[in-house]
């Protein structure tokens, strides 16, 4: 089997890939991560996850390489990282008895045979009703500032959930492992 490598700083992302039991490096690949001018935030994720996976193909030659990326969309805006508290409260309060769409692009490279498997991979949230005392109580309490959409899932965040719907919910926290499996079986890895 050729090792793993994941394209990824993300440690929720190292967490879940370790779930498979599988032994793997990691490197923060360099990327603009800025999306393109009309860009569907299906085709954006998708584009990042094989970037990330093409950017350290050169350093890491014979690998697998893993590439993810996710955004969280709320109708038609994409929610990024909020990064500040104030701004984290603005995000949930936004989302309060709405859905929220988070679309995690997968990439699988095979930096031997430069065949690439990509896919976007869809889990919806639908959020409470929320005010801002129980919201502004959560981020002050998990302080999910590097998180798409405000919350952590895997922790206290699940309690703003009324409820979800989609595949693959490690996909919710950034890989998703049901199809990374599919991925991996077809370039003939064997998971324990």
């Amino acid at each position: 089997m050729l090792p793993l490598l994941l394209a990824s700083s993300s440690s929720y992302r190292r967490e879940l890939l370790a779930r498979l039991r599988l032994p793997f490096q990691w490197a923060s690949p360099d990327l603009d991560e800025q999306r393109l001018a009309q860009e569907p935030a299906a085709d954006l994720v998708r584009r990042l996850a094989r970037q990330k996976a093409e950017a350290l193909a050169t350093s890491h030659p014979a690998h697998l390489i893993i590439g993810s990326d996710q955004v969280a969309v709320l109708g038609e805006q994409i929610l990024g990282k909020p990064h500040t508290a104030e701004r984290a409260c603005e995000q949930l309060l936004q989302a309060s008895g709405k859905q929220v769409t988070f679309l995690t692009g997968l990439a699988l490279l095979n930096t031997s045979t430069g065949h690439c498997q990509v896919d976007c991979v869809p889990f919806t949230v639908t959020m409470r009703a929320l005010d801002r005392e129980r919201v502004e109580r959560y981020v002050a309490a998990e302080q999910p500032l590097d998180c798409a959409g405000s919350f952590k899932a895997e922790g206290l965040g699940v309690s703003l959930f009324q409820s979800t719907h989609g595949c693959d919910a490690t996909s919710l926290i950034g890989l998703p492992l049901i199809r990374l499996v599919d991925m991996l079986t077809e370039e003939g890895v064997v998971i324990p």
